[in-house]
């Protein structure tokens, strides 16, 4: 009897044993499954249970492609993306496109088109006055036309009906406007960051001359846009920006009275006697500050007599880009040059 009982229980004893290391081996294995102390050695196996989902640290943006916008002719173009092969159509607009980095995007030019100094290493499609060469323009494969409001409506359906996407940004009335032209060009290239960062540098530089010369005195200001006939001189009056930047910076532009350019009679001008005159400086204008104290009847008018006659670069001012805002600090120390000391 002693010895069947004794002989039992090694054997339970035994089986004891080994369903305690078992129990040992499969807690360990679990533990060491469960454990992220080491690195795997193999790729790691897609984790399918659910994950909780992170906040996004930047709001993911939609597609907005194809977008409508409504260009300066009231007209609704559709863009399927953004442009990446451009025919600028106006000098304003090619300094836009390279002020926000997109000039790498630009293929085609206007030849009147030469800042900045990269765009003239760009294709030209001529002239934009009269009929255009759109065989060239074609031959570029643009999937966008930047006109402006001095591209004629004839050329706005020829371009239409060739099916070449056209955008038409209008010549803007004031510096807001601008600033809208230079955010929607960003949308249309795809720069709108460089677009919005070129604007709030520009408005920044306005505000500070603006503020300057808020409280100043008025100073009565004649602008000639062309002095071909001296008796008679090119001006630009109400509706137009340089009235707009005379105004701006403490000036009154004496010309006023004139809806757009027109010439004013030089018995006109000595009797409104306007204490600056400002003049459209090139290479293809003639007029120097000097000649105008040779001009016949011209001697007489205070800005002649005191020295203030003054030459401003006729694109800062004619071309409604980035740099009008160069013509407004400009003509505002041409004006009130004690402001700025």
């Amino acid at each position: 009897m002693f010895l069947n009982v004794s002989s039992q229980r090694p054997k339970k004893a035994i089986a004891r044993l080994i369903i305690t290391i078992l129990a040992v081996v499969i807690m360990g294995l679990v533990v060491v499954a469960c454990s992220g102390s080491s690195a795997p050695t193999e790729e790691p196996v897609e984790i399918l249970s659910p994950t909780p989902a992170l906040e996004p640290t930047v709001e993911p943006t939609e597609d907005v492609y194809p977008l409508t916008l409504v260009d300066g002719m009231g007209r609704e173009v559709v863009l399927p993306g953004t442009a990446q092969r451009i025919v600028s159509i106006a000098p304003s607009n090619t300094e836009i496109l390279f002020a926000i980095g997109a000039g790498d995007q630009v293929v085609g030019r206007d030849e009147i088109s030469d800042y900045p100094p990269e765009a003239l290493e760009v294709a030209s499609i001529g002239s934009t006055y009269g009929e255009l060469n759109t065989e060239a323009i074609l031959a570029l494969e643009p999937d966008l036309v930047l006109a402006a409001t001095i591209t004629s409506p004839e050329q706005v359906q020829t371009l239409e009906a060739l099916g070449i996407p056209l955008f038409l940004l209008a010549n803007p009335e004031d510096f807001s406007g601008l600033l809208e032209n230079i955010n929607v060009v960003g949308i249309l290239t795809g720069h709108e960051a460089e677009a919005k960062a070129l604007a709030e540098e520009l408005e920044a530089r306005i505000k500070t001359v603006t503020q300057k010369t808020a409280d100043a005195k008025s100073v009565s200001v004649f602008y000639e846009v062309d002095g071909t006939d001296q008796t008679a001189p090119w001006t630009t009056g109400a509706g137009t920006f340089q009235d707009v930047l005379i105004g701006l910076v403490g000036g009154e532009n004496i010309a006023a009275d004139i809806a757009g350019w027109g010439q004013m009679s030089l018995e006109e001008i000595v009797t409104r006697d306007p204490q600056v005159v400002i003049f459209g400086e090139g290479p293809w204008v003639p007029t120097t500050v000097e000649s105008f104290s040779e001009r016949s009847g011209w001697g007489e008018i205070a800005a002649v007599v005191d020295g203030r006659v003054y030459g401003i670069d006729t694109n800062w001012v004619d071309r409604p880009g980035p740099r009008l805002v160069n013509a407004l600090e400009e003509m505002a120390l041409m004006i009130h040059p004690e402001l700025f000391e």
